[in-house]
């Protein structure tokens, strides 16, 4: 029989891989997007670990958490499909391709489906500019993205 987790066991998971971070020059990103990918997001309970472990304010780290995107306060989905944002592919029809994968999941940015399969984010450039409109899908980056892109990349997730 396996044993639940508590907060005190994801405590002590945050506080190890703070400490393995920390020595770097400016620790705090490459801390948080550690504990997104060991977590899923950023929980709340980590943030006064963070700010403990790094001699900060728990508002600086909250500032710092709430200032970029890409740090969820939730977990994600199993896959995380990102549309970019940019002005770039915005010339080039990512606001279209947005509204569509909009309507085909049933949810809207920075929302997950209700089964937990997706989690729909924007993102602000993926430096596929030339390639316009770019997406990403679990770390696989798009170019050149148009409908039948968007659902041959819809049903990779298998939707």
């Amino acid at each position: 029989m396996t044993m639940p987790i508590t907060a005190d066991d994801n405590t002590q998971r945050s506080r190890n891989i703070i400490r393995n971070l920390k020595h770097l020059e400016g620790p705090m990103l490459p801390i948080l997007h550690a504990l997104q990918a060991e977590f899923g997001h950023v929980p709340d309970e980590v943030k006064p670990v963070i700010a403990d472990e790094l001699n900060l304010s728990r508002a600086e780290v909250h500032g710092v958490i709430t200032f970029y995107p890409d740090f969820r306060h939730h977990p994600g989905g199993r896959h995380v499909l990102k549309i970019c944002r940019a002005e770039a592919c915005q010339s080039m029809g990512s606001d279209d391709l947005a509204d569509r994968v909009r309507q085909l999941l049933g949810i809207d940015f920075h929302q997950t489906t209700a089964d937990g399969s997706v989690t729909l984010e924007p993102v602000y450039c993926l430096g596929l500019c030339a390639c316009a409109p770019a997406a990403m899908l679990d770390g696989d980056v798009y170019g050149r993205v148009d409908e039948h892109c968007l659902s041959e990349i819809v049903g990779e997730i298998g939707l």
